[in-house]
């Protein structure tokens, strides 16, 4: 019998873990995970950006947990040898219409307590000598990380601390009793008082297979990247932003530099055919399914038709892509895109035809879940973890 069990070996299910254990030193945990390694899936295939919180709504959990996991990464690392480089962000305006949208931004990031800069466009110039714009918003908290690393390092400290870890282990069903929850995995059964899930891509799932309706599905999202050639490590100094178009429910695609030194282009938001599908020939006829027969999911796309054709578009057609980022880098070629591993991004989306935009938890009895966590979730994966344990103490103290 175990007093906690975690299921989730990226990210927030290890900073939960580490800080549970910290929180309740004697007492039994387990953390299982269907792979054979922590960071598999979305903590591995991320930009590794250390947001600062530019975009999201004042007051809102992202825009909290956002500013507190900004700071909490950068101590995490600096206690655990990870190399990261705070190399600031730049918000580029190309035209008018994005400068006045970039003036709101201005205002949502005075309010979310960031320390930024308004660029003019000869300022700009004189920052990123390859990039043009006509004005632009400096946020210098902005990093770079391996998140993967992180996730590694809060393992190993839960394992230091007596914590265990079950790799190989997918989680088959769930049973919610009065007093304990049973996980079955594909490696055996284990008991436990009490259950996190952090469970990205599957969160509905396991929160069906505790008979619960979730009130929300997962709808993947591809994200797709290009790296550029070598020669090119030296294009930006800084993470490059465009204006964030409001027909369009994500960032679009920017110029992330990677803490290995190398620079990558993306990412788009393309629907993906199955929940684990990072390449485009990835087909589950039984996700599918499940999306197309969702009444949620098919409003959102039916909202969002034409932006959703245009980034499939351009995933199909390099050059579409290009344009898209050389509109503030315009030296780029279509040599240039290298191949890139893809993400593929768990959204929340409502019975409504929604998407979920702020972190979101579905609680019982004995258990935790975590429901939606979109970007900025790894920079806030500290605070969403301490969030967690708080939530499992009045669990406890009930």
């Amino acid at each position: 019998m175990y007093d906690f069990i975690i299921i989730g070996g990226g990210i927030l299910g290890m900073s939960t873990a580490m800080q549970l254990k910290q929180a309740y030193p004697d007492r039994r945990m387990l953390v299982v995970e269907k792979e054979r390694e922590a960071a598999r899936h979305q903590t591995g295939h991320n930009s590794g950006v250390i947001h600062a919180g530019v975009y999201y709504t004042p007051g809102s959990l992202k825009a909290r947990f956002c500013l507190e996991g900004n700071r909490a990464t950068k101590a995490f690392c600096d206690a655990h040898g990870i190399a990261y480089d705070t190399c600031g962000k730049l918000l580029v305006a190309t035209n008018e219409q994005e400068k006045q949208r970039m003036e709101a931004l201005w205002e949502r990031t005075a309010a979310n307590g960031l320390e930024r800069e308004w660029l003019s466009s000869e300022a700009l110039k004189e920052r990123e000598p390859n990039i043009t714009g006509i004005a632009g918003i400096f946020v210098p908290s902005s990093g770079i990380v391996d998140y993967a690393e992180v996730t590694r390092a809060m393992a190993a400290e839960f394992e230091r601390l007596g914590g265990e870890i079950r790799f190989g282990a997918e989680v088959t069903a769930l049973e919610e009793r009065r007093q304990e929850v049973v996980v079955t995995t594909s490696t055996g059964e284990f008991t436990g008082r009490y259950l996190v899930s952090c469970s990205g891509l599957m969160a509905d799932r396991v929160v069906r297979l505790l008979g619960r309706d979730p009130g929300f599905s997962i709808c993947p999202f591809r994200g797709e990247y290009y790296l550029l050639p070598a020669e090119h490590n030296a294009i930006v100094n800084h993470l490059i932003y465009p204006i964030p178009d409001p027909s369009m429910p994500f960032l679009g695609v920017h110029l992330t530099r990677m803490i290995d030194g190398s620079v990558t282009v993306g990412p788009n938001a393309v629907l993906a055919l199955a929940r684990e599908g990072y390449r485009k020939r990835d087909v589950s006829l039984s996700d599918m399914a499940r999306m197309f027969s969702d009444p949620g999911i098919l409003r959102v796309l039916g909202k969002n038709l034409r932006p959703g054709l245009a980034e499939m578009k351009n995933s199909l057609h390099k050059r579409g892509y290009l344009e898209l980022v050389r509109k503030y880098c315009p030296s780029l070629t279509l040599e240039d895109l290298e191949p890139y591993p893809a993400g593929v991004r768990a959204q929340a989306v409502t019975r409504d035809g929604k998407l979920v935009d702020d972190f979101l938890f579905v609680n019982t009895r004995r258990t935790v879940n975590v429901g939606n966590a979109p970007s900025p979730a790894a920079t806030s994966a500290l605070p969403i973890g301490a969030h967690i344990v708080g939530k499992v103490k009045e669990l406890v103290e009930a």
